[in-house]
């Protein structure tokens, strides 16, 4: 990639692409012989992160480059141009339109998306093509608190802003895992002077930090909520004045919260009583509260009034638009806000307008539209359903992997191998959706695009292109241009730059609107090219009234609803759809892994944040482990009727009884059968549409692994062997995933019999004719070695996984090339350790023994071997394990301090014996 001229100017400063903290970024380049290597640290001049950065966000700089790239068109798996595809895609669309009606045709896009690309698909669908059929990925994790804020505020407007979290005097966690999910946000909770409550059924890296942890039953949230409401009014703790001033609804809110008592509620959540009410007391005697909530409460099929339960209590506390205190929703995107702003959600319109008659007739006229769409279209689920029934027969997907994030992820991706016309906008080359594609179309990637994003707290900041588009890839806003010209509108889609795009966006935002509609960044209508690159970010409204940006909404206690007043929601709680029974005995929640994001396109191209956790693996409770017969790090099978994923068990007594965790990153791509989605069933909340991902009922078993192998071979016969598990494989093998390192990859396989390495090698390496061939066997392990002029293949297989060899030392081979002597290569190599911190590289038994050497808390493990000094994200396992070391320690102190006892009662007791018999022989 050409790395652009204004590098090191102001236009370095660009915007993180993973969570929807939105952490500001500078691109660093380092000069070198013939080459030039390009680094991130954190904008110390950024609002949202203050120059700190995650190890996702520090690494982003080893996710750059061409190798995984999907650089040109494909047409039905051929190499095609842009003209050539996109004349076919937009005939395609004008013929089903014309056959079948604009509800033929559809989008499906991301909060990866920058607002612009997001404008224009919409504008393009709802206003030209005529259908609401537009949709996002962030259906699947931010729906349910849309809906939320709507329903309560009128508007779908968080209320709260980062800074708040330094200010709290008490922040309540629910359903959220902050320290590995949003850790920038955690350490900015950590500053302050905040209490710390989690709400999540698991113990979790931020429950390690908390002052209280409510492990409730899965599901329970809005009995807790209800219980909480039903205890503020028994206990003179509501704010009635703010009730009575600026909110309605409250006395039937309160009714159906009434019976919820300090005991039914304890018995529905699954919590004693007594911790229950110590949390109450705090919550109730804090005014300076916030409730930081994620997708615990938001996956959900009663995710919507999860959200509206929460949101009650502030509004009868009249805690919302105050410093330190709100119902702060976290969006899980980078541009999640973004696309709720520009209409990216089926039943939204544009600009936070809904599908009411005024504001379509508004959007129609500000847009000169023709084909206007009249009705809300087809959320995530549904739309999905429709192209496996064939009434939507062409979908162009951007940015966005379905076949692994959707719930019944097999039967996505059937539906789309079934449908006559799949588009697939994307910049990696192969993924588990990308394979159901009728037509590929490369797009830019981060660095290369270059527009703004909407973070949490409603701050837009530019994400600015510091690199050339790698190939012939496209901005996904050209490409949908493209397709409008095609279809006739051209002159509706004349963009020729992203700050045009955003100036409309602007102008939509203000217009016929005069303080009627949160959303309003009408400051910008005339905003030209250079101060576009130049903006700095803001947090919306943005106008006339608000020029600095706007940090909190609210404090006036006006809302946006017709009555200006804020609606309490009576809740009824409601269980997850699917129960346990007797052929499905556990629950399955998932979620995020430390140092991973989404499916893995980006981070799985860093190798070191594949240290922490290489692989997908599964929390399970000590007593439930026994019970299955499952031993630590043994390989596991969850099915039910949906499917059936792999995992390495991890034995984790904070999970409690019953109930297990599973990563949501792994796909086909990168391992065999570890989607954790092909498990989910595709149950809805009936006012969000989004899915209910965390109650899943499951079985659990061991796989009857009898040999394990770790492959380690150049990126040829890597893709080689890659493309072989996937169409061939072997009767015996059980388990496979994939590590790219550098120069090649690894593999590791679990099978049911032993690995014969030389003829697995011979049907890789059958266009090698110059291989040679060494084998060492030993008691428990064989080795195997193919070179010719470089290292084609290195296999290591025993029948203990255990003992395989550190897998950093085997990849370093692939670094150093053919030794003089290459049998040296087959050495014994102790096995590998578990790296803790991933941004300093440390690992376990250099913690235990800088503990050992008497560094006894956190802070002086950072200070001596720097872990936990950067981003802070492994501070929770640096403080679980100092505890449990300093546990086994002290108990071994107490041990031998018995036995010293012991011993010398014994000598004491031998002694009186002999004066004994001293004294009778007398």
């Amino acid at each position: 990639m050409a790395v652009k001229e204004y590098l090191n100017a102001q236009r370095s400063c660009t915007t993180c692409p993973y969570c929807g903290v939105g952490c500001g970024v500078t691109i660093n380049r380092e000069e070198r012989v013939n080459t030039s290597a390009i680094s991130v640290s954190g904008d110390s001049q950024h609002p949202s992160n203050f120059g700190h950065l995650c190890v996702k966000g520090s690494s982003l700089g080893e996710t750059l480059g061409d190798n995984g790239r999907l650089l040109r068109p494909q047409l039905h798996g051929e190499a095609s141009d842009w003209d050539t595809a996109m004349s076919f895609v937009a005939g395609e669309f004008a013929r089903n339109i014309r056959e079948h009606g604009p509800d033929s045709v559809a989008f499906y896009l991301s909060g990866q998306l920058l607002t612009e690309d997001y404008y224009v698909a919409n504008k393009l669908m709802k206003g030209f093509i005529g259908s609401a059929n537009i949709d996002t990925n962030s259906r699947l994790c931010m729906s349910s608190a849309v809906a939320g804020y709507k329903r309560a505020f009128g508007a779908d407007a968080v209320p709260c802003c980062y800074g708040d979290l330094e200010q709290a005097d008490l922040i309540v966690l629910i359903g959220s895992n902050a320290a590995w999910t949003h850790p920038i946000l955690f350490q900015r909770m950590q500053a302050g002077k905040a209490k710390l409550v989690v709400v999540d059924p698991r113990a979790s890296a931020t429950s390690e930090m908390a002052d209280l942890h409510l492990a409730i039953n899965p599901g329970s949230d809005a009995a807790l909520f209800n219980g909480l409401l039903n205890f503020l009014a028994e206990h003179n703790r509501l704010n009635h004045h703010y009730i009575q001033q600026h909110s309605q609804g409250f006395e039937q809110t309160l009714a159906a919260a009434q019976h919820w008592s300090l005991q039914q509620t304890a018995l529905s959540c699954g919590v004693p009583a007594e911790q229950l009410l110590a949390f109450f007391r705090l919550f109730s005697e804090t005014e300076k509260t916030i409730s930081f909530y994620s997708q615990g409460i938001n996956q959900s099929s009663s995710g919507t009034d999860k959200n509206n339960a929460i949101i009650n209590c502030h509004l009868a506390t009249g805690r919302i638009g105050k410093t330190g205190a709100g119902p702060f929703s976290i969006t899980g995107q980078p541009n999640a806000m973004g696309g709720r702003e520009v209409g990216g959600l089926a039943n939204m319109l544009a600009a936070h307008m809904e599908f009411k008659s005024d504001a379509i007739n508004r959007v129609r006229r500000f847009w000169n539209a023709p084909n206007m769409a009249l009705t809300p279209g087809l959320k995530a689920v549904d739309m999905f359903r429709a192209v496996e029934s064939g009434q939507i027969k062409a979908i162009w997907i951007m940015a966005t992997n379905p076949a692994v994030s959707m719930p019944e992820a097999e039967r996505v991706t059937e539906a789309l191998r079934k449908c006559p016309l799949v588009i697939v906008s994307d910049c990696v080359a192969d993924t588990d959706t990308a394979r159901c594609a009728d037509v590929l179309l490369p797009a830019t990637g981060w660095g290369e695009k270059n527009g703004t994003v909407t973070n949490a707290e409603r701050r837009i900041s530019r994400q600015r292109s510091f690199l050339d588009p790698a190939g012939e890839a496209r901005h996904d806003w050209q490409a949908l241009c493209d397709l409008a010209s095609r279809l006739g509108f051209a002159q509706h889609f004349d963009f020729t730059h992203p700050a045009d795009i955003f100036r409309e966006h602007a102008q939509l935002s203000g217009f016929e609107n005069s303080g009627a509609r949160a959303f309003d960044i009408s400051l910008f209508s005339d905003i030209q090219r250079s101060e576009y690159d130049a903006l700095q970010p803001v947090q919306w409204p943005v106008n006339r009234e608000n020029p600095q940006g706007s940090a909190r909404l609210f404090a006036d206690g006006k809302f946006f609803t017709e009555s200006g007043r804020a609606n309490f929601v009576a809740i009824t709680p409601r269980m997850p759809q699917q129960q346990i029974d007797s052929n499905h005995p556990l629950w399955l929640n998932s979620g995020r892994m430390r140092d991973q994001w989404h499916t893995m396109t980006r981070t799985g191209r860093a190798r070191k944040l594949l240290d922490h956790s290489e692989m997908a693996e599964i929390q399970i409770n000590p007593g439930d482990a026994r019970k299955y017969g499952i031993d630590e790090g043994a390989l596991v099978e969850l099915y039910n009727a949906q499917g059936t994923m792999c995992g390495r068990a991890i034995l984790n007594s904070g999970q409690k009884p019953g109930e297990l965790f599973a990563p949501i990153h792994w796909s086909q791509t990168l391992a065999q059968a570890s989607k954790v989605s092909a498990l989910t069933r595709a149950d809805v909340d009936p006012i969000s549409g989004q899915p209910e991902f965390k109650q899943v009922p499951v079985q659990l078993r061991p796989l009857a692994c009898s040999n394990y192998a770790t492959l380690i071979c150049p990126e040829p016969v890597g893709e080689n062997l890659w493309r072989w598990l996937q169409t061939h494989g072997d009767k015996t093998l059980l388990h496979w995933y994939r590590v790219p390192c550098q120069n090649g990859y690894r593999f590791e396989l679990a099978l049911s019999a032993p690995l014969n390495g030389r003829q697995l090698g011979k049907q890789l390496l059958q266009n090698h004719p110059n291989v040679q061939w060494q084998h060492i066997e030993t008691l428990n392990n064989q080795r195997w070695l193919a070179h010719s002029e470089q290292i084609e293949l290195l296999i290591f297989a025993s029948n203990d996984w255990q003992i395989l060899p550190d897998r950093r030392t085997l990849e370093r081979y692939l670094q150093l090339g053919r030794p003089k002597n290459p049998a040296q290569l087959l050495q014994a190599i102790s096995p590998g350790e578990r790296t803790v911190c991933t941004c300093m590289q440390v690992t376990r038994p250099q913690i235990e023994e800088a503990i050992a050497q008497g560094n006894n808390s956190v802070e002086a493990l950072g200070d001596s071997l720097g872990c936990g000094t950067r981003c802070g994200s492994c501070k929770p396992e640096i403080s679980a394990l100092l505890r449990t070391t300093l546990k086994k320690n002290a108990q071994g102190q107490g041990v031998a301090a018995a036995l010293e006892t012991e011993i010398v009662q014994s000598e004491q007791d031998l002694r009186e014996a002999r004066e004994k018999i001293y004294s009778v022989q007398a």
